[in-house]
């Protein structure tokens, strides 16, 4: 039986209303040193979906644990069936307009840097720099035994050998790029080991019940004590280990700006929380400072 990790988060108080105002946000980038950490809802925009917002993976979706990847081979084999399927549609998603603002606020010198929670490299693909991949990136594997790191797409073409003809139709794809399949669509998938030591190949990403190591909280931490504020874009901020830096900058007295559609655990930190949608708001912000996206007006 699949246990189910506790990923929810309920308003205990009350909480202020979201705004329409983004000039906080861009009295902030403005004056520079702006630490981002961005969440699933960043790449709602470009066909992935969030964990919990509306329509989020969570409703149907119960990812998967450290524990039960590690502890059960059936259980490795129902996720990379599902991985290997929805690698191919991950790996097709491009940068959207939120990425792509991001990265020209870089380029322009106002962000200290980017902590993403995501795994899909949307962030260096539209062009931001030394991105902090909190939990990792599903570009790359390891190997369990060894220690090991490979490219993703080198498993691919492995498992694609060993799986020749498997093509079952998915009913979706989840923020951490597994498919939707049932066990008959699984069927007898073959995993393949590490090609060193044959030993077992997990995705260098951070799964659920497993901890974010050490050294990268610590640059994470180290990063939100230089940052002259903290622009949370796209994250509820559910779990801790994006929380604890909304924490940190607060008690600090740094000013915390959300940008996200529904309330987030954070809120109670923060200056304010625009509730718009993500694309639509930094292009805005983009515009109000007159900065280009893209090499391409705004407008």
């Amino acid at each position: 039986m699949r246990i189910r990790p506790t990923l929810s988060w309920t308003p205990t108080e009350d909480l202020p209303p979201g705004t329409t105002d983004l000039e906080p946000v861009a009295e902030a980038l403005g004056t520079g040193g702006v630490l981002v950490l961005s969440g699933a809802g960043i790449s709602t925009e470009s066909g992935i979906p969030d964990y919990r917002g509306e329509g989020g993976s969570l409703s149907r979706h119960t990812p998967m644990t450290y524990q039960e990847f590690t502890a059960d081979a059936q259980a490795r084999r129902r996720y990379w069936a599902r991985s290997h399927l929805g690698w191919r549609t991950f790996g097709r998603a491009r940068p959207n307009a939120g990425h792509r603002a991001v990265a020209a606020f870089g380029r322009h010198g106002l962000l200290l840097g980017v902590i993403t929670q995501n795994v899909d490299g949307l962030h260096q693909a539209a062009g931001s720099e030394g991105v902090v991949e909190l939990h990792g990136s599903l570009d790359r594997v390891v190997c369990l035994s060894c220690g090991a790191f490979s490219p993703r797409r080198d498993l691919a073409r492995r498992l694609e050998e060993a799986n020749a003809g498997f093509e079952p139709v998915a009913a979706g794809i989840n923020p951490d790029g597994d498919a939707d399949l049932t066990d008959e669509q699984v069927g007898d998938f073959r995993v393949v080991p590490c090609t060193l030591c044959g030993g077992v190949l997990k995705p260098d990403v951070v799964f659920f019940g497993e901890n974010v190591p050490p050294r990268r909280v610590e640059h994470c931490r180290a990063l939100v004590r230089e940052a002259a504020a903290l622009l949370v874009l796209g994250s509820s901020l559910t779990v801790m280990s994006g929380l604890r830096f909304v924490r940190q900058a607060a008690q600090a007295g740094k000013p915390v700006l959300i940008i996200n559609r529904d309330p987030t655990r954070g809120d109670r930190h923060a200056l304010t929380r625009v509730a718009f949608p993500l694309g639509t708001a930094l292009t805005t912000v983009a515009e109000q400072l007159d900065i280009l996206i893209d090499g391409q007006a705004t407008a």
